[in-house]
């Protein structure tokens, strides 16, 4: 009973020994991935969760998308969202859903061959779809999402 008389504060006015630590809220940039061509954030760290927006297959140095060759298209586009995730404190293995927009489904195949040189450890849940442009026309995009587990 004692205990309880004790315990009742806490039980009713809380303690900030059991409330959650404040979940921050965090825009990531990196100069190492191609700035933002909109009014949007490379990618919003809140907590341990990274949330990366789609990135094209631009040289961040030039801004110059790459072209003619799906496959350095590709790979160019998972470099920038590797650029993306370090400067949030992620990588790749971290990455635990991803989303490929493509503008022609013709280049799944090829998209997927690159993809699994990147993804190669336990492969994170992903949807693929067919568009009718993207920005730049650019033939391929990809946006994921990360968590950090330490």
């Amino acid at each position: 009973m004692r205990r309880l008389i004790l315990l009742l504060p806490f039980i009713f006015y809380g303690c900030d020994l059991f409330q959650p630590a404040p979940v921050t809220r965090e825009v990531i940039s990196t100069p190492e991935a191609p700035a933002a061509i909109g009014p949007y954030s490379q990618a919003i760290k809140i907590g341990n969760t990274l949330y990366c927006s789609g990135q094209l297959g631009l040289n961040p140095a030039t801004g110059d998308l790459i072209t003619g060759d799906i496959q350095e298209e590709t790979r160019q586009v998972l470099k920038n969202l590797g650029a993306v995730l370090r400067a949030g404190g992620a990588d790749y293995k971290d990455v635990v859903s991803a989303t490929i927009y493509l503008a022609n489904m013709d280049d799944y195949k090829i998209v997927n061959e690159v993809y699994a040189t990147f993804f190669n450890a336990d492969k994170p849940a992903r949807a693929t779809v067919q568009v009718a442009r993207l920005p730049r026309d650019a033939r391929v995009e990809i946006s994921c999402m990360a968590v950090k587990v330490d």
